[in-house]
Formats: C-alpha cells, sequence, structure tokens
C-alpha cells in the first residue's frame, strides 16, 4: 500500500517537468522565451517601469516575437 500524500500525474508531465529542470527543453523554446522576456522587460521600461501590466507587457511581447504585431521602436 503506497502511503505517499503526493498526488499522482502522468508519466508524460513528470518526463516535461524532469526536462525543464534539467534544461533539456527544444532550444526553439528557450531561444523563443528568452526573446519573449528580453522584449517584454524593453516594453515595461518603455512604459516607466510601472507596476501592473507584466502580462499585458509579456503578451505584447509575445505577439511581437511570433511576428503578429510590429514591434514599437524605442524612444531614445
Amino acid at each position: 500500500m503506497n502511503m505517499s500524500s503526493k498526488p499522482r500525474t502522468t508519466e508524460s508531465a513528470d518526463a516535461e517537468v524532469s526536462r525543464a529542470e534539467v534544461g533539456t527543453l527544444p532550444a526553439e523554446y528557450s531561444a523563443r522565451d528568452e526573446e519573449t522576456r528580453c522584449r517584454a522587460y524593453e516594453i515595461y521600461l518603455q512604459r516607466g517601469q510601472q507596476a501592473g501590466g507584466e502580462l499585458d507587457d509579456w503578451l505584447q511581447a509575445e505577439r511581437e516575437v511570433d511576428g503578429a504585431t510590429p514591434r514599437v521602436p524605442d524612444e531614445a
């Protein structure tokens, strides 16, 4: 009898977590995510570093990285 309090999950979910923990996710995911992170931070800076728009920044960055929305140039 297994008395573990840990909930059982599917093996595929466990495998995905294990790969993520050791950094073996496919390269296209990590490169895209890194580009999205950088762009979301740029958007945050453009907004004057105001808190509360993180999700919108991330979603806009994803659209731009995926090419769905033209990138807004930095105002220097």
